[in-house]
């Protein structure tokens, strides 16, 4: 087994073949490199933060961090990384679909994350696993829109200058059971402006609905 794929030559293999163990497969886990990782991962993310929002206050950052390392974010990298394919699991593990779980992904990529760093060194580690966050960063939103949804913020904002609270409405409905679309209207009756969102979700569509009508008043 080698660590070509994930962008690292392992010196010692070994270390990444303990990355990949899950505890149900061998006395010699990934636990207790999980345990450096999620460190390793905290700190990575957290300086790219602090470099990228100089202006940004404490709590800003700690969310943005949040979001980006929280499991489900981890378990997504991880199958960027496939790495569901190459964890070894225990008969129990692989018969209930282990390799598709998020806790055992996340898990599993905050080991490997740690046993780049243990072959060596922190600065090749954060030059290997820095690119891997560069899209989650990306999208993120400014911020000081950073832990409140879009509806909330609109709220806030027409809150703060006594204007009228918008209206929501559902415009369609339309798909199969599993694979429902909804459209949502969001509306500020006195001002006339109007813009919808599309989910999968009635919810989602109105704070996609919301997230337009801030984005037409420029806030």
């Amino acid at each position: 087994m080698t660590g070509q794929s994930f962008g690292h030559a392992f010196r010692d293999p070994a270390l990444l073949q303990r990355a990949l163990t899950h505890r149900s497969a061998a006395p010699a886990h990934n636990e207790r490199l999980e345990f450096l990782g999620d460190a390793l991962v905290g700190a990575i993310v957290a300086e790219a933060l602090y470099t990228r929002w100089p202006r940004a206050v404490e709590g800003e950052l700690t969310r943005a961090r949040a979001e980006l390392v929280r499991e489900s974010s981890l378990a997504a990298l991880a199958r960027r990384l496939d790495l569901g394919t190459r964890i070894v699991l225990g008969p129990g593990e692989m018969k209930s679909g282990g390799h598709r779980r998020d806790s055992i992904l996340a898990d599993a990529f905050e080991a490997l994350v740690a046993a780049i760093y243990l072959d060596a060194g922190f600065e090749t580690c954060r030059a290997v696993v820095l690119p891997w966050f560069a899209e989650a960063i990306d999208a993120l939103p400014p911020p000081h829109k950073l832990g409140k949804d879009a509806k909330t913020r609109l709220q806030e904002w027409l809150q703060a200058r006594q204007w009228p609270l918008p209206v929501y409405s559902l415009l369609s409905e339309s798909g199969e059971e599993h694979a429902k679309v909804f459209v949502a209207e969001c509306t500020l009756v006195d001002r006339d402006l109007r813009r919808q969102g599309e989910a999968g979700s009635r919810r989602a569509a109105e704070q996609l609905a919301a997230e337009a009508v801030l984005d037409a008043l420029g806030a």
